[in-house]
């Protein structure tokens, strides 16, 4: 069991738009069992919060205690102030607009006893951030950037503990920037020329399809497993992908001079190919004093978002102290 406050139990959720996960998490960062059901992505909000619910309440009730906070990492631009959606890809359907904090509130209330649920929700790379600062790779840093790359590319900034928003909640959006190599591409958001075009698992697939690439690759786990194999095509995709991603990170952290990055997402997983190309283009983009910022491998998995989320709502229920950094990052240089 994991340890919590006498007035009640944490959850912390990671809203994607194929799966959710929960788990009970204690006021250290510990996480119990996580839970994970389809996201019904695809009909409607109600649909989408009424899974949520039902997942936090299996693993409330296998607790035995009553709910004092839930943390919710959820696709999409998120006002975190207010809980609701800003804008989001057409993964979700009607997801613009939801009003995430007060649709949980009102479906998990018979949970709380005789008070409320506290309910907070942040953008689910901002929670993957948080998790990783306060458990993970960063874990002590005073600021960090985190980069995850799978169907997207995502990106947030961590300062003194907490993800940066910005004046319009996109903060740390790199998916969205343009960059060399990618001129032409399509963007899930429906622009081209973004990060996301050329970086992103879908469109390393795509990309080799498009240039005469084995028409039975189901995917883009598919095209590095060839590229391992030695398929020219192949590695030249996914060193394109590892480049580009590389580049972008180079040049915000030429703006906001992190202390640490940290890399994850399921195409981190790549292996040596992608992420020798990420470090070779950082590095050559970088200015000299940036050149020993340490590049990590994200050390949470899938369990990080769920972590980072219940520490939101940990620190909204005011039972933690603010996270503070107590532990050195040991320089070094991903895989």
């Amino acid at each position: 069991m994991i340890p919590q406050e006498p007035a009640g139990v944490v959850v912390g959720v990671d809203l994607g738009g194929t799966k959710t996960a929960a788990a009970l998490v204690g006021p250290g960062g510990d996480a119990g069992p996580v839970r994970a059901v389809p996201t019904p992505a695809l009909d409607g909000p109600d649909a989408v919060l009424d899974a949520v619910a039902a997942l936090v309440t299996d693993v409330v009730r296998a607790a035995g205690a009553p709910l004092r906070a839930v943390g919710v990492g959820a696709a999409g631009v998120i006002d975190a102030g207010r809980g609701t959606v800003v804008s989001a890809t057409r993964t979700f359907a009607g997801w613009p607009g939801t009003d995430v904090a007060g649709g949980l509130r009102r479906r998990l209330a018979p949970l709380a006893g005789a008070g409320r649920p506290v309910v907070t929700v942040e953008n689910d790379v901002d929670a993957h951030a948080a998790g990783e600062v306060w458990r993970g790779a960063a874990a002590g840093a005073g600021s960090a950037l985190l980069v995850a790359v799978g169907t997207g590319v995502g990106g947030s900034v961590v300062l003194d503990g907490r993800p940066l928003r910005g004046a319009h909640h996109v903060a740390g959006e790199m998916g969205h920037m343009p960059v060399p190599g990618a001129e032409g591409l399509r963007c899930a958001c429906g622009r081209t020329g973004h990060l996301e075009a050329i970086g992103a698992g879908p469109a390393i697939h795509r990309r080799y399809r498009r240039l005469g690439g084995d028409p039975a690759s189901p995917d883009a786990r598919d095209v590095v497993a060839r590229a391992v194999a030695g398929d020219d095509l192949a590695v030249r995709v996914v060193r394109a992908a590892g480049e580009a991603v590389g580049r972008a990170v180079a040049g915000v952290m030429t703006v906001l001079d992190p202390e640490v990055v940290v890399v994850g997402g399921g195409v981190a997983a790549a292996g040596d190919l992608w992420w020798s190309a990420l470090v070779g283009a950082l590095r050559a983009e970088v200015v000299d004093v940036l050149g020993d910022v340490p590049v990590l491998p994200a050390a949470l998995g899938a369990d990080a978002a769920v972590v980072g989320a219940a520490r939101g709502a940990w620190r909204a229920s005011a039972a933690v102290p603010p996270l503070v950094p107590s532990v050195p990052t040991t320089p070094g240089a991903a895989p």
